[in-house]
């Protein structure tokens, strides 16, 4: 089984680290003894991709022809780039083929595009809350989030290494922006409302109400550990992401290559990458007569919904897993 990750996840997929409890895998409750991805049945394999910064060769690592990080010189990667160093993973390993690709957003692109590049090497593919392509607006959002990096006073053109700083300010709020799209409309109301954190409007520019404290924490939080250059490149490679541009915008010319069988997941909060996105790509996959199966859930959660704990949804994948591994 091959897990590759969403935008700010790791290899990291489950289970801790020796000394340290409280770091869970990112998708703990998904992949693990006894859970949807059973790890007593199956092999998982977690990745970092190239350009990240959890290991993998990335801005941060160092460029053996000037001795110094690659900073702004790392090229701009792919999915399919990703792909392709995963298959050559695969290859070191011996494994001819997956059981199964699983992946959430940018982790279910990789896993469309495995059965692209390489439809002989993967039996199944889980699809879940993706998208064949990112709409204008998806394509803004992540724009806007670049420019607030850039145009950050300590960025100097992604060699900020070298100079002992980092772009915390504009990092920390491409981050809020792109947390405002993960969460529903609802889910944030429910979470936080209109509360006032200290009782009554405060009448200045800090923070009166709760969503702005916990906006601002996730910023923080993200600005600490993970690296602007290497988001900027992310969001680009998300960007770039058309299976079908070399077919003429056609997605079942695209997607005839495919061989694998499908579960693809959406959530009705999901307004970034909407069900109406993923129905496309069971409509392309129908189209060549591929076995696929469609769970569309009303999760209130948005795009963050394929992180959460959903009986129904982990119903669905544990299903799916028994079928290939009774």
């Amino acid at each position: 089984m091959l897990v590759p990750h969403a935008l700010n996840a790791s290899h990291h997929v489950a289970g801790t680290y020796a000394g340290q409890p409280d770091n869970l895998g990112w998708w703990d409750n998904m992949v693990g003894p006894g859970k949807p991805l059973d790890t007593r049945r199956f092999f998982v394999i977690g990745v970092n991709n190239l350009g990240g910064c959890h290991g993998s060769s990335g801005p941060i690592t160092t460029n053996p022809a000037t001795g110094k990080p690659w900073g702004g010189d790392f090229p701009v990667v792919t999915v399919e780039d990703w792909v392709a160093a995963q298959a050559r993973l695969a290859d070191r390993l011996g494994i001819e083929r997956f059981a199964a690709v699983m992946g959430g957003s940018l982790g279910a692109m990789q896993a469309l595009q495995w059965t692209l590049s390489f439809p002989e090497r993967v039996r199944h593919a889980l699809v879940i809350a993706a998208t064949p392509t990112l709409t204008a607006q998806n394509i803004a959002f992540n724009e806007v989030a670049r420019q607030a990096i850039v145009t950050d006073p300590d960025f100097h053109d992604g060699h900020y290494y070298e100079r002992g700083v980092l772009p915390r300010r504009g990092l920390r709020l491409a981050r809020m922006i792109g947390h405002i799209t993960y969460l529903s409309d609802d889910a944030m109301m429910e979470k936080f409302g209109r509360v006032l954190r200290r009782g009554r409007p405060g009448y200045d520019f800090d923070i009166d109400f709760e969503v702005e404290s916990y906006l601002r924490y996730q910023g923080d939080k993200f600005a600490g550990y993970f690296d602007a250059n290497t988001y900027l490149r992310i969001t680009k490679a998300l960007d770039y992401f058309d299976p079908a541009a070399d077919f003429g915008g056609d997605l079942s010319a695209a997607l005839a290559r495919a061989r694998a069988n499908f579960l693809v997941i959406s959530f009705t909060s999901d307004w970034r990458f909407a069900p109406s996105r993923s129905r496309e790509i069971v409509r392309a996959l129908l189209d060549n007569r591929r076995v696929v199966s469609y769970l569309e859930l009303d999760a209130p959660h948005g795009h963050d919904a394929f992180l959460m704990e959903d009986a129904r949804y982990m119903a669905a994948v544990r299903a799916y897993f028994e079928n290939i591994a009774p």
